[in-house]
């Protein structure tokens, strides 16, 4: 029988709090977001759920997400792989801007079709730009022609699925239960994939920070179920969180 995967997004960061586009730009967690990520440890301690092996992106706020989770669970012994794949949608040239004046320079209409499409990308970064991926040491090992300079969300699923077939799944499929603490889009990608979601529902799917969210899987590692853990109220709340942010992005 294949193992447990949960999925966490990381807990709220400090470019959250500030609407700025974040991306690959390695921002730390809000005293909220570690806030959040406690909650999580502690919602597979109640739920008895045992992790055995745990992925996150290479971005501090992920990283730090799972660091505290595995924390709260005293099983920060366990083996722990980083991965580029893992990392947020590249928003290109909007990272680091105020979403707010995105709007008023571009226009509602353009914002929405760059962050909510499935396939249309936002502007890319110049391959001079400093914000550029392949300025930065933690990417040095990339084949130049797979560092992103601005991804869709269909974009972000191509990045994902090599990770998920080369080292997620034999780790399922040996049985383990597998922890995954990443962002809103690399994790809405391997949703999209195990529910096999339309582009249309994808697009619109939001997922809470700090909410683990649990599938169980048959032997071709299919969805038998999946839920969200910990109290109905506060699953609510944290949707709604969520969903009161993205607007603030449009």
């Amino acid at each position: 029988m294949p193992g447990k995967l949960i999925l966490v997004r990381h807990g709220q960061s400090l470019w959250n709090l500030d609407n700025l586009f974040t991306g690959w730009t390695d921002i730390d967690l809000a005293p909220a977001g570690r806030a959040e990520a406690e909650q999580a440890g502690r919602q597979l301690l109640e739920e008895k759920i045992t992790v055995d092996v745990a992925f996150t992106s290479v971005l501090k706020r992920a990283i730090r997400t799972l660091w505290i989770m595995l924390d709260e669970m005293d099983r920060m012994w366990i083996p722990v792989e980083r991965s580029w794949r893992l990392n947020e949608r590249h928003y290109g040239a909007l990272q680091g801007l105020d979403k707010a004046q995105t709007v008023e320079r571009h226009g509602e209409a353009q914002v929405k079709i760059w962050r909510r499409s499935y396939d249309m990308p936002p502007p890319p970064l110049s391959s001079d730009d400093p914000r550029h991926p392949r300025f930065d040491a933690r990417y040095a090992g990339v084949p130049a022609g797979e560092i992103p300079s601005a991804e869709s969300l269909k974009d972000t699923l191509q990045r994902v699925l090599p990770l998920w077939n080369a080292r997620i799944a034999p780790e399922l499929r040996a049985g383990r239960n597998v922890l995954v603490a990443a962002h809103g889009n690399s994790l809405r990608a391997m949703v999209k994939m195990l529910d096999q979601m339309s582009e249309e529902a994808i697009v619109e799917l939001n997922i809470p920070t700090g909410v683990p969210l649990a599938y169980e899987l048959d032997a071709q590692l299919q969805p038998l179920s999946r839920r969200y853990l910990g109290d109905p109220a506060a699953i609510a709340a944290a949707a709604e969180a969520v969903k009161r942010q993205t607007e603030r992005k449009k």
